[in-house]
């Protein structure tokens, strides 16, 4: 039978554990001291595991390998998320809409869409992001950072998912193909506009008439040449009804 025996005991939480060790490692979260400290930077931490975990990001050791492909991590539990890739298995199920992951940070940014929470805020202007890479990437729109850089041509970009769209211009690789007549093309989005041309779906919507449009630009042309002087009209009416504002409030 095991023993579930815990003699030593937290003096600062009702915590209690079978080794001494263990206790020492615990009363850090309490203390905040973090006596292993990394030799390469200014990192410290309070578990010498972590601290081994982060070396690796100095040496670029990555000792746990994929048995399905080539690919090696840092640590188990990348490897352990990675496999999943390979088997299917997503564990992490969402309790409002029941949708999965294989990853627990991809359902923790899932449920933002449900509660709209929005922790990753912008110091420079008053956006927020449910996710941090979402707040890196916005972050590049202000410092003009372009990382991603062609080794064809001089063009840089933001986004390493545009980088990829863009070599595609060099190479004409087409991956999105259609699976009615066979056309391909290099972007997912271009793609998903030719498909309205077979299934007739129109789903922009002029909202001065009861004209739709299979695509955005179709629609903006639409109301800058048809519904020109009505466009002009509720533009100077929402300047009156400004200044009319700003007079009751200087009044």
């Amino acid at each position: 039978m095991e023993n579930h025996y815990k003699p030593y005991s937290c003096d600062m939480c009702d915590k209690s554990f079978g080794k001494y060790s263990t206790l020492t490692t615990h009363r850090r979260t309490h203390t905040g001291e973090k006596p292993f400290a990394c030799d390469v930077c200014d990192m410290s931490f309070s578990q010498s595991g972590s601290l081994q975990r982060h070396r690796r990001t100095h040496t670029g050791e990555k000792p746990f390998a994929c048995d399905a492909c080539d690919k090696r991590f840092a640590q188990s539990s990348s490897l352990t998320e990675h496999r999943r890739t390979h088997t299917g298995g997503r564990p992490y199920a969402c309790d409002v809409c029941g949708k999965s992951f294989g990853q627990s940070s991809g359902l923790t940014k899932h449920r933002r869409t449900h509660t709209g929470d929005k922790p990753y805020a912008c110091d420079t202007c008053d956006k927020s992001f449910a996710d941090g890479g979402s707040l890196i990437r916005h972050r590049r729109t202000h410092t003009g950072e372009r990382p991603y850089a062609c080794d064809l041509c001089d063009e840089s970009f933001i986004e390493s998912g545009h980088l990829t769209t863009h070599r595609r211009t060099h190479t004409g690789e087409r991956p999105y193909a259609c699976d009615v007549c066979g056309k391909s093309f290099g972007q997912r989005s271009i793609l998903t506009r030719h498909l309205r041309t077979h299934t007739g779906e129109k789903p922009f919507a002029c909202d001065m008439c009861d004209k739709s449009f299979g695509e955005r630009g179709s629609l903006s042309r639409h109301s800058q040449h048809k519904h020109f002087d009505e466009n002009v009209r509720l533009a100077i009416q929402r300047a009156l009804l400004t200044i009319d504002q700003i007079s009751s409030m200087i009044q």
